[in-house]
């Protein structure tokens, strides 16, 4: 993927760019890059992927590690917008990168034109009960070395619950033991899990774009019950329910991509 930059102050983030066409801001998890949004993007369909890697993702600069949070990453976007892509523009994310689109289409309505929100993580409130794993995983981090803080992870309930009910979310809580560098992820677990979109339910009722909300099950991190909340709440909202990853990842890749293009292309121009 070409990788550009864009620079806020003394903090460089990376901008990776996928297809050719109109342009789609689309928002990576947290602790994740942008192969994780281009993974899921359909290929040939007339649109350009467009995605800022948050500070402490992927080649982005972390920056002072207590200026981190959904705030400043929303931040960070929208000044992206502001000067580096214009007009009105599809905006969306996974996880974390949901609850930014989320944001920006409640603070920021005069850049969004369409809304994707893939496994949201939150709805309005802060500190979320299903990213207490991620808090636990930053927590383990910040006080022990990486080896240790797996090894007392592993003996939790968490760990045994999830290794039955959500393996995929296992998974990527294990490979946080192994992100580089240390301190910084301990800092994006810790303080994003205890953070908030910074919204309230009404904000998210007066949204009026065209949207489409993307969720499957065997997921904790990402309950289908907060999909299916966002998806009666914004007026005209389209729900998608894929195949679980932890099934199926290609078929859940085929699924996720086949519902972004019939919503992309279903968009006026």
């Amino acid at each position: 993927m070409p990788v550009t930059r864009f620079d806020r102050g003394s903090v460089s983030l990376a901008v990776h760019a996928v297809g050719d066409g109109r342009p789609f801001l689309f928002q990576h998890g947290l602790c994740g890059d942008a192969a994780q949004t281009a993974d899921v993007l359909p290929k040939g369909i007339g649109w350009r992927g467009l995605t800022l890697e948050s500070r402490g993702h992927g080649r982005s600069d972390a920056g002072p590690l207590d200026a981190l949070s959904l705030a400043t990453f929303a931040d960070d976007l929208a000044a992206f917008l502001d000067q580096e892509v214009g007009g009105p523009v599809v905006l969306g994310g996974i996880s974390m990168g949901a609850a930014l689109a989320l944001r920006l289409a409640v603070t920021r309505p005069d850049r969004v034109a369409g809304l994707v929100l893939a496994r949201p993580a939150w709805l309005w409130d802060a500190a979320p009960s299903n990213l207490a794993p991620y808090a636990l995983v930053g927590d383990l981090l910040a006080r022990h070395e990486p080896g240790q803080a797996r090894a007392a992870f592993e003996a939790t309930d968490t760990a045994r619950t999830l290794a039955q009910a959500a393996p995929d979310n296992l998974a990527s809580l294990l490979g946080f033991f192994d992100r580089q560098p240390v301190p910084v992820t301990a800092a994006l677990l810790s303080r994003i899990a205890a953070d908030g979109p910074g919204l309230a339910r009404d904000d998210i009722a007066a949204i009026r774009v065209p949207t489409l909300v993307i969720a499957h099950g065997r997921d904790l991190a990402h309950p289908l019950s907060h999909a299916l909340t966002l998806a009666r709440l914004i007026p005209g909202s389209h729900l998608s329910e894929i195949t679980p990853k932890a099934d199926d990842r290609d078929r859940y890749r085929r699924d996720f991509a086949a519902a972004l293009s019939t919503f992309l292309q279903e968009l006026p121009a």
